[in-house]
């Protein structure tokens, strides 16, 4: 994701140097928009899922319930902010739009190396022996 919204960002910071007659310029938006479709595909194969993945194998029975309703109502809150905010960003700098995408991925990257446990082949006991 990172990745594709750099591309992005670094055509539209292009595209302000170049004229809208050229070649060059109408070959930037064909990448901008490859970039957004490669970001939107890897979105949905990788951190679009991780908020259910991480509900299903981390939350104790116990509290799936209201910790699941909870993880959901932030997770929707954040898609709600990023729609939001995104014309007034845009509206900014659209290079410099996609740069804090950008920047936040690689955050959201960072975050889910270091804090969030492997699950593969562990049980549910041991995944929550984990967090005591």
């Amino acid at each position: 994701m990172a990745l594709s919204l750099l591309v992005v960002s670094i055509s539209f910071y292009l595209k302000e140097y170049i004229s809208p007659d050229s070649d060059l310029y109408a070959t930037l938006s064909l990448v901008s928009v490859a970039g957004v479709v490669v970001m939107v595909i890897a979105f949905s194969l990788g951190l679009g899922a991780m908020p259910w993945i991480i509900m299903s194998e981390i939350l104790p029975i116990n509290i799936k319930g209201l910790a699941g309703s909870f993880a959901t109502l932030v997770n929707w809150f954040f898609s709600w902010l990023v729609t939001l905010t995104a014309n007034l960003l845009l509206d900014w700098s659209l290079g410099g739009t996609f740069t804090i995408y950008t920047a936040v991925c690689v955050f959201t990257a960072g975050f889910v190396a270091i804090w969030v446990p492997e699950t593969k082949g562990k049980t549910l006991e041991e995944i929550q022996q984990f967090f005591r």
